[in-house]
């Protein structure tokens, strides 16, 4: 929980700003996708409104703004809060809580990945290694076994790649994004150097590093 500065009192005395039409639409769009998203729509606007609006706002506020229920605007806050996406502030004095979400945006889109990581990709990494710790009964069940474990190796290499970019600066994760198709370019040629015939030393297929690479499960 964090305080917010003494000398900035103009949060809670000075009347709410209206929403001009550009703002308006951003909210407004930002409810309809989310709930493509699995968010739900009043989360996915309150959610905007924060963001766009740039400062902290209580409970009241975000009411009068979007025009919600109190309730309604309180299940969304505790949905963001599970999520994440906001943090919660006291403004010395005022005994009402305050809600912002981080303010780099690279924050925002770090701590969205790893929250649907965690509710999507995890408990389907935990049903996928039970199922092929069981011994198969027949041969149906080992063929399937053999695509489930595809589908293990593919997530799970997946995820040790979002450790990897958990991991980068911001300026060093931009950078990379912008390389775009610099990456398939330089990915390429290193595939040409290790075809056989191409003069250099080369492993076989079986040997190539990005193969079966998370072929053993994890104990």
């Amino acid at each position: 929980m964090h305080t917010i500065p003494p000398g900035n009192t103009s949060i809670a005395s000075t009347p709410l700003t209206p929403l001009t039409p550009l703002t308006q639409r951003f909210i407004s769009h930002f409810g309809e996708m989310g709930s493509r998203w699995g968010i739900n729509r009043t989360v996915g606007q309150i959610y905007a409104l924060l963001y766009v609006l740039g400062q902290p706002l209580n409970a009241d506020q975000i009411a009068e703004y979007l025009t919600f229920s109190r309730s309604n605007v309180s299940m969304g806050l505790k949905e963001l809060q599970s999520w994440r996406l906001v943090k919660l502030l006291h403004h010395p004095g005022d005994r009402r809580e305050y809600f912002e979400p981080p303010k780099d945006i690279w924050d925002i889109f770090k701590t969205l990945l790893e929250e649907r990581r965690r509710r999507e990709i995890e408990p389907t990494l935990s049903m996928l290694r039970d199922a092929l710790l069981e011994t198969p009964a027949n041969e149906t069940d080992q063929q399937a076994q053999q695509r489930m474990r595809e589908m293990y190796n593919l997530i799970e290499l997946s995820s040790s790649w979002f450790d990897d970019v958990q991991r980068l600066s911001p300026d060093t994760l931009a950078s990379l994004m912008k390389m775009g198709s610099k990456v398939k370019k330089l990915l390429d040629v290193r595939d040409k150097f290790r075809m056989p015939g191409s003069g250099s030393k080369t492993k076989s297929g079986n040997d190539h590093p990005d193969v079966h690479q998370n072929a053993k499960l994890k104990e």
